[in-house]
Order: structure tokens, then sequence, then C-alpha cells
């Protein structure tokens, strides 16, 4: 048999675009929104240059903006002004993203999708995903009764999903009977199955105002040496109901990407997250980086894996600057 030329293959960019085996395509990425229980409020966040604090007054014409660009898909988290140990705005119909789901609903309706972060660490006192007990440690059973009213409550206000990110054992089961239990079966959830105690987190933490007072979050989410147990995950949340796993951090674990793709059918999210973020902006604006071919590289990178879709702080450039 003849040695195959490769270069062949290679060496047009009309050839090249016709036998790229992976693309980019905005309708599978998904939006943060930070929104911020105030008014009047549109925040640059300093470790995160282009992405923003938004209060529920602002957020309707912000989406607009962004829809208009050509993003449909947002998933958002909620900054109150007070936070106390039991996290209790995060299951406030009033706080700042049940605020949010209704009037962006109200303007959008079914031209948007909007996901609800479940966690607590936002609304906390002490930056924890649940809630501590006397001994310091974190507590799963109480926390779950709380991250399944929150879930309740975002989608008593209209979300299209829901998306627990904090790591509490058998989360989905518990939000599932919430939801189930008070009409609200066809709410899907996505679930943050595969969630990895990871260095890369640091800008959202300055963004929500959420990193841990104490400790750290080592005993619930999944240490980044392992493999099996981020599989093991995804599968205990398949079993409990969840619609969607969910890999994050996305470029330091395309491993567990592709083993995951591997052992369900289920959709797949990968977040690329705040830290991955902020590095490529900062290496940009010191010249280290093309800003266009590093973004779509890191991305392609994930969507090669086997996610289906990416939640990325980047969409907005791609979407407004056409890089799709």
């Amino acid at each position: 048999m003849n040695k195959i030329n490769q270069r062949r293959i290679r060496s047009t960019p009309i050839i090249r675009d016709a036998l790229a085996e992976t693309s980019i395509n905005i309708n599978q990425l998904v939006f943060p929104l930070f929104i911020v229980e105030d008014d009047g409020i549109k925040r640059e966040i300093p470790s995160m240059p282009g992405i923003y604090q938004i209060s529920p007054d602002k957020i309707t014409d912000e989406v607009t903006n962004y829809r208009n660009s050509g993003i449909r898909n947002f998933i958002l988290f909620g900054i109150p002004k007070n936070k106390d140990k039991e996290g209790t705005g995060a299951f406030d119909p009033n706080g700042p993203v049940p605020t949010a789901i209704k009037s962006l609903k109200s303007q959008f309706n079914k031209d948007i999708v909007l996901y609800s972060d479940v966690c607590l660490c936002e609304y906390t006192s002490h930056g924890h995903c649940g809630l501590p007990s006397d001994d310091g440690e974190i507590d799963n059973k109480p926390s779950l009764e709380l991250l399944a009213q929150a879930a309740l409550v975002y989608a008593e206000a209209g979300t299209d999903w829901v998306a627990p990110s904090n790591m509490m054992d058998n989360r989905v089961g518990s939000i599932r009977s919430m939801l189930d239990d008070h009409g609200y079966d066809t709410t899907p959830i996505l679930s943050y199955s595969a969630k990895f105690a990871s260095s890369y987190y640091g800008p959202f933490r300055d963004a929500a105002y959420s990193t841990p007072s104490f400790g750290n979050r080592k005993s619930y989410q999944i240490d980044y040496r392992s493999i099996r147990q981020p599989l093991n995950e995804i599968e205990n949340d398949e079993i409990q109901g969840a619609d969607a796993v969910m890999v994050k951090p996305a470029l330091p674990y395309l491993d567990i990407i592709a083993k995951a793709r591997s052992i369900t059918d289920l959709p797949i999210y990968a977040y690329n997250v705040s830290g991955e973020y902020s590095m490529v902006k900062f290496g940009v604006q010191h010249g280290i980086f093309e800003e266009e071919k590093i973004v779509l590289e890191n991305l392609t990178a994930i969507k090669r894996a086997g996610a289906d879709v990416i939640i990325t702080y980047h969409a907005l450039d791609i979407a407004q600057k056409g890089w799709f």
C-alpha cells in the first residue's frame, strides 16, 4: 500500500475547511451572566475583562444586545446584597436570579434559553456550597433541602433549566423529586457532575464574592488527580435523573470529557471557566496571543474532546466579532 501524503489534504484553506471535523456553533455556546441585587449597575469585573455584574433592572437591555449578536443561551449567577450562614438569598423568590428570570422571560419568552445555577456559595457568608456543621464540615442532608428549594424557586420564576453546581451527594435526585412533586416535571436538570476542586475558579470567586472564609472545597469537589471518580459521579447523576451532565473546568480536563463521552449518551456540557478566560484575555493584552486564533483553538479542543455544549465567557466576543 502506498503511503499517504497527508500534506496533500491540508494544502489550501478550502480543502482544510471541507475536511474539518469539528466546528464552533454559536447556538451551542452558553454565556454566563452575573446578576447583582441592586439597581442601575453595570460594573466590569477587574479580573475578567469584558464581563460585568449587571442589576436586574438593566438585564433586559443587556440581553437584547447579546441576543441581537446571536447569543440565545445564558446561565445566571446571583449576587445578593446580604449573605448569611444558610444562604437564604439562594431561595428568595424576590432574589436577583428569580427577578432576572421573570424579566427576561417576559421580554423574550422562548426566544432565549435560561439556565439557573443552583448553589449556596454566592449566597453564604462563609462561601461554601453547603451548610457547615458545628465541626466545620459541610453537612450534606440539610444542604440538599435548601438546594432543592432554590431549584424550585427558579423553576417557578420560569427558568428553562436548573443547573446544580454544589457537588452535594444525591443533589440531582433531591432536586428532581422537588420539581416533580410541585408540577415541574418538564424542567430539565443540567448537573455539574464532574466538578473539580480547581485553581481556575479565582476570577469567578472575585465576581461572586464567594471565596470560602475557612477551609476549602476539596471535601466535596473532585480531586484533580482522579479519573474514575468523575465518571462515577456522571453515572450516579444519570441514574438520579439528570438530563445533561457537565465537566468543569474544561481545558485541563479534556481527557475526562472524552471518557465521559464513552460512558453516557446524555448531552455533555463543558465549562470553559473564568480562569481559562482570564488567562487568554490578559495574554492578549500583553501581546502573547492573537485572540481569535487562541479562543477558537481552545473551544475547538473542547468540542473535539466530546462536548456538545460549551459554557464560555468568550461567547460574546465570538458572536459580536463573527468568529464562528
